[in-house]
């Protein structure tokens, strides 16, 4: 299973994110640029000793991390969907990329496999934009672990 962070902002959730994949045996892919370094003691303290287990992937743009993988095993997590994240079939190889806190996943992007784009259902209010980012890819993580039996997890 893969995640995909497309230009995270928040070091914290970056940090949170990290332990969930090495929880969870998953490969995070961190695609440039980021709001942070990846020095900073908000994401060791977020990923405490996790950090030197992850396996991590960077990448400078998203075209260099888009060359490498097939587009159908990509699912964009975004606000601007109308199908649940729980609607999708996902496999041991998916892709679920998410994009910066402030903005989300950009246009080019969203649009690149429209019947992959997919949305963690909320409340609807003037005041309710999106879930924490580190929660959002628990949520559609563990839904896409659910989905191929927890395979590899205790």
């Amino acid at each position: 299973m893969n995640i995909v962070l497309f230009e995270p902002e928040i070091p914290q959730n970056t940090g949170n994110i990290i332990r969930t994949c090495v929880c969870t045996g998953t490969t995070l892919h961190m695609i440039r640029p980021f709001g942070f370094s990846m020095d900073e003691k908000h994401i060791k303290r977020a990923g405490m000793d996790y950090i030197s287990h992850a396996d991590i992937i960077y990448y400078d743009c998203f075209e260099d991390y888009f060359a490498k993988y097939d587009k159908n095993d990509m699912f964009f997590f975004t606000t601007k969907s109308q199908k649940s994240y729980s609607d999708v079939k996902y496999t041991e190889i998916s892709h679920l990329i998410f994009g910066p806190e402030s903005r989300g996943l950009p246009e080019h992007i969203r649009t690149i496999n429209p019947d992959n784009d997919v949305r963690i259902p909320m409340k609807a209010n003037e005041y309710v934009r999106s879930l924490n980012l580190s929660n959002s890819v628990a949520i559609g993580l563990f839904e896409a672990m659910r989905q191929i039996n927890f395979a590899n997890l205790i």
